[in-house]
Parts: structure tokens; sequence; C-alpha cells
């Protein structure tokens, strides 16, 4: 996928009919020319373009200004049912170890009192392509590799591509009506809000895309913004999209009061409770889990966490995605069984590995509130 890329490229080539150089980490100051595969240049002291051709070995080539980028050249072509060719960008912040100059990401969402951005594309016909802009969020300040939280805007949708998942709803934000999207790319997981008509321009918050993410359950306030970024996914054709302009400022000090969705009710107790079904071999186990809305209000969007005892290790899972840190497990919903209502239940499953004797975990934890057993 498009985030599965190894490292930064760090030189580039190409000679021009105009000879204009290929700046690689350099700063624009007159238009340059980039055809290097992952190549980058910087604008404005402040920003990070990107090729990212990351989906084909065809030709790319962006043309750089000062305040953002056109494709000149795009050969490549991908079915539409499956991955675009490229994501060119612009970028702040860090992404696989290229970070902008002297930005503040990563920074915890806590920590955030303001995010605001300002973007303006230009649109062509005849091509096969999103506008996208995108929103990275991960529990540790990561400045490489991929992250585990993806948020997608589609400012613009041409020809017959769709987001990662399945729809979960619709939501009004940035004063407009967005399709939400919810689903994984095997390698992070994505919530995607479609614009139903094409939007050339775009000032907002991003903090508010953030904040609704985290009241689906996908993260938490102690995650980490590391990058927000726009460009163009292309499918088929796409010369002339441009990006005309683009603006990000990201300010500390703040300490975001909205409560995840499932919060204890009233008088106290747990507005979850948790059922752990185990069974176990020599070398291995499988475990069943079911979570229960003992709250009043239906929960959208999950993430269960809790420690495996020692010598426990997860190998695969199903209907949740499923991961482990150290001993910690996080289990986040799948698109089909992240909606709960008030005393329905979801469950997962999942295998591993064992050494020494079988134990089950003790404590649940639903979007940051701790759940009863069952």
């Amino acid at each position: 996928m498009k985030r599965q890329l190894r490292a930064l490229a760090v030189a580039g080539l190409l000679l021009t009919s105009s000879l204009v150089a290929v700046a690689l980490g350099g700063n624009a100051s007159a238009d340059t020319l980039i055809c290097e595969q992952y190549g980058s240049t910087t604008i404005q002291g402040r920003y990070v373009v990107q090729n990212n051709r990351w989906g084909t070995t065809a030709q790319q080539c962006i043309n750089v200004t000062n305040n953002g980028f056109e494709i000149t050249t795009q050969n490549g072509s991908s079915p539409t049912n499956g991955a675009p060719t490229a994501y060119p960008s612009v970028f702040f912040g860090c992404h696989y170890t290229n970070c902008s100059p002297g930005t503040n990401l990563p920074i915890q969402v806590s920590q955030i009192s303001s995010a605001t951005s300002s973007i303006s594309y230009r649109y062509v016909s005849g091509a096969t392509y999103n506008a996208s802009y995108d929103i990275w969020l991960d529990p540790s300040p990561k400045r490489d590799g991929v992250n585990q939280m993806e948020i997608m805007i589609w400012l613009n949708r041409q020809g017959p591509i769709q987001p990662i998942g399945s729809v979960v709803g619709t939501t009004n934000l940035a004063g407009r009506t967005w399709e939400v999207w919810r689903g994984s790319n095997g390698s992070n997981n994505v919530i995607s809000y479609v614009a139903p008509s094409a939007i050339s321009s775009l000032n907002f918050s991003v903090l508010d895309f953030i904040n609704d993410v985290r009241n689906r359950g996908a993260i938490t306030n102690s995650w980490y913004l590391t990058s927000i970024q726009a460009g163009f996914e292309p499918w088929q054709g796409g010369v002339g999209l441009a990006v005309t302009s683009f603006s990000a400022n990201v300010n500390g000090g703040g300490n975001p009061t909205t409560p995840p969705p499932t919060t204890p009710p009233p008088g106290g107790g747990a507005a979850c409770a948790v059922k752990y079904t185990a069974n176990s071999w020599n070398n291995g186990f499988t475990a069943d889990v079911q979570i229960t809305n003992t709250g009043s209000s239906a929960i959208n969007g999950w993430t269960l966490t809790y420690s495996l005892p020692s010598g426990q290790q997860v190998t695969n899972a199903w209907n949740a995605t499923v991961s482990q840190s150290g001993s910690t497990v996080t289990a986040r919903n799948t698109g089909h069984n992240g909606s709960v209502a008030p005393g329905g239940t979801a469950s997962f499953g999942y295998q591993g590995t064992l050494s020494g004797s079988y134990s089950s975990p003790t404590s649940f934890s639903l979007n940051g509130a701790t759940c009863s057993r069952n």
C-alpha cells in the first residue's frame, strides 16, 4: 500500500527540456521538477512536497512551485478495484523519516489546542483520481514507517473508485455533510470522509476530524498526530492536477474535554462487560471475546485494550483488528461490528502461541472505560 514505503530516496536525477533541477530535501525558490520515485523538496521553509510514486514503475513527474505542485507527467495506470499509482502530496509533520522544517509534530492529541489547515486544488477532466487530504495518527510519537490510524478526507472523487472498507454513516463537519467509510488496508486502520460533490478549496479545523475519529473509539487522547498531507491519488491519467495552495498550523497547550462515547453511567459502574472464553493446549490457545454494551447509549466504534499474561502472543484474529505490543493487546472493531446498541454485543476471536501455563487476562478497558467481567 501507499504507506509501505521502506525509505525515502536520497538522490534525484533527470534532465528536462528547460534544465530544471531536481531538489531532494532542498528549498524550492523557483519551480522544481521531481521525477524521482520518492523525491521531495521543501517549500516556504515549512512544508515538504513529495512525488511518492509507490504503485507503479511508470514515470510520474511533478512541478513544484512555492505554493504547491502540479502533476506534469503521469504514465502509470492501475485497475480501479485496486490501489492507486501514487500519492504526490505536500505535507506538514513527519512521513517515513522525512520531517518538514521546524515542525512541532508529532504532538499528543491531548496537547493540541487548535489544528487548522487550508487547501486549494485545480482539477482536470477525463482522469480517475481522488483529491485526498490525509491526517496520520499513532499511539507513539512515530517519525518513520506506517502509522496505525489514517484519516482520509476525499474532496473530489472521479471514476469508479471508493475508499477502503464500507459505509458506516454520515456526519457533519467543516460546515458540510460527509459520507463516512471505515476499514483497514492490512497495514493501518482507515476512516474516510467523502464529499458528495467536488470541493475545490477548504479552510477547516483538522482537530474537528480528529475528535470525530476519537469519538468513534478509533483513537484516544493519548495518541499522537504525526503528519498532515494533501494531494492526489491517481488511478488513470491525472496530468494537470494541482495543489495551488496549502497551509497547516498545529498549536499545543490544549486539553480536549469531549469524552469518548463509552463512559461510566451516573452512579458509577462500567458501561461495558466482557466475556472471555479460551481454549488452550501445549503451545497454543484460542480466545473468543464478547463485549456487551451495558450503557444507555449506543457505542459507535470501539477499541478494547487489555494485557495478556506472560508467554502469550497473538498470531491471527477474526472480526476485529488485533495488535499486540509487549503484553498489551489492542482490538478495534471492523466495519460490520462497530456499532453496538444498549444491551447489544460485539464479538471477535483470535489464535495465539503459548509458552508455559495458560491463564486468561483479568481486566479490560473499552474506549477508556473499565469493563466488568461476565
